[in-house]
């Protein structure tokens, strides 16, 4: 029996994909072992979202050619569809397999390691959604990938490069799968994609995201559905009144703002405003009164002035993010804003991380005050059990929790019911109720 180790860098896009990809090599007879362990195969799902993304994907390829240099090392994922020559130069690559056809990369290697060839291969982007399903899930939250690629323009991203049109899978295909899954005792499914709120725009028929989650929802198929990152265009209020009678939609949306300034959006070429955004958050607020909101703010975009950055701090705080993730701008060959004039310095966008993120922390801890103190009760799937016989957890507003248990017994996996008591750090802490 062959042994591969599998290695995930980026998205729950490619989360799922690595575990589709997982599924593929088992049933060809593998055995999918720890990355760190020495392998007959390994396989990097790469991702190329900056450039600290590709470095940390050569860095992940070389880790595996030094712990095995006999084995047979596949690349796929967003990288090695931009750069697959580059990839297979590093010594150790034998397959390199773009974002389209990732499945057959367990074949290619099993091919390989019987006597076959290696080499590039790489499907023309966009020609259909590739047909993935995974039938079980390690945890008991699970991410299902609907919809594959992106038709926006944004000046600073590679990703729709990377990735092609918009092709959704359909609504049959996710129900079935998100049933398989809750019957093997997932009670959470995380619906992602590269723009989640784009499902559907490429069928033939009337059907969107709100249509899914809304039959999702009245079918009762798992106990609670979350969404991955939503463009705030795509959640206007047609998407608000379709899924505002789910009872099984967590109240957290992730919305990805990238900026918080009028002008750096119009130079991202993004499809939005600050108002626009503003707005359909603050229906989505009305629709979900417990909602959380979080989402991605981009520092040092070409161009960006104090007032630009002081615009995105303010949205922050007139949001009341959650969390925020932060990150810098980082040029991506291909891409218009990497030629754009008036780039900051890296000493610049270093100093913005760091005020943002001392930001994004104060107003986070509002957040949680507000919720220890309103003391409402709070939906969580324990997960985590540890050594104090706490679970760490997340609640359906997806605060992080971690709760005191009533009584012993093994909670991972359930449902259960806490009163927040206190925050530090980030975190809530709890008590079942």
């Amino acid at each position: 029996m062959y042994t591969v180790g599998i290695y995930t860098l980026g998205c729950k896009v490619a989360q799922y994909e690595s575990e589709a990809v997982a599924e593929e090599f088992s049933r060809l007879g593998f055995r999918v072992s720890d990355f760190g362990s020495v392998c007959d195969a390994y396989v990097i799902n790469t991702c190329t979202v900056t450039a600290e993304s590709d470095r940390k994907s050569r860095q992940v390829i070389r880790r595996a050619a030094k712990k095995n240099p006999r084995a047979v090392i596949a690349v796929i994922g967003c990288y090695s569809e931009r750069a697959a020559e580059e990839i297979l130069k590093i010594d150790g690559v034998s397959i390199v397999q773009g974002t389209d056809g990732k499945l057959a990369v367990a074949k290619r290697v099993l091919e390989l390691l019987e006597g076959g060839e290696g080499g590039i291969f790489k499907c023309p982007l966009g020609e259909a959604f590739e047909k993935m399903q995974i039938k079980k899930a390690p945890r008991s939250r699970a991410y299902i990938k609907i919809e594959d690629g992106c038709e926006s323009h944004c000046s600073y991203c590679a990703i729709r490069l990377a990735r092609g049109r918009v092709r959704s899978k359909l609504p049959s295909d996710v129900i079935s799968e998100a049933e398989a899954l809750a019957i093997g005792g997932v009670n959470e499914i995380v619906l992602t994609g590269i723009e989640t709120g784009a499902y559907g725009k490429d069928f033939d028929f009337e059907y969107t995201l709100g249509d899914l989650i809304a039959e999702l929802s009245e079918r009762g198929v798992v106990g609670r559905i979350r969404l991955g990152s939503l463009a705030p265009e795509l959640v206007g209020r047609d998407f608000a009144e379709k899924v505002k009678t789910s009872q099984i939609l967590t109240p957290h949306f992730h919305i990805s703002m990238q900026s918080g300034s009028d002008k750096i959006l119009a130079a991202m070429k993004r499809k939005y405003n600050s108002k626009m955004a503003l707005e359909n958050i603050e229906r989505l607020k009305k629709t979900f009164p417990a909602a959380e909101f979080t989402t991605d703010m981009m520092v040092g975009f070409p161009g960006e002035t104090d007032e630009d950055f002081r615009a995105s701090l303010d949205f922050i705080s007139r949001v009341g993010f959650l969390d925020v993730h932060v990150f810098a701008y980082s040029p991506r060959f291909g891409t218009e804003a990497a030629d754009y004039e008036n780039q900051i310095s890296e000493a610049k966008k270093s100093e913005r991380s760091r005020i943002m993120i001392a930001h994004k922390n104060e107003v986070r801890d509002k957040r949680l005050f507000d919720m220890v103190l309103r003391g409402k009760t709070l939906s969580v799937i324990a997960e985590t059990r540890l050594p104090t016989g706490e679970y760490s957890s997340h609640a359906d507003n997806f605060a992080e929790i971690i709760f005191k248990p009533k009584a012993d017994g093994d909670l991972r996996g359930e449902f259960v019911k806490v009163i927040p008591v206190s925050h530090k750090n980030g975190i809530i802490y709890a008590e079942e109720i």
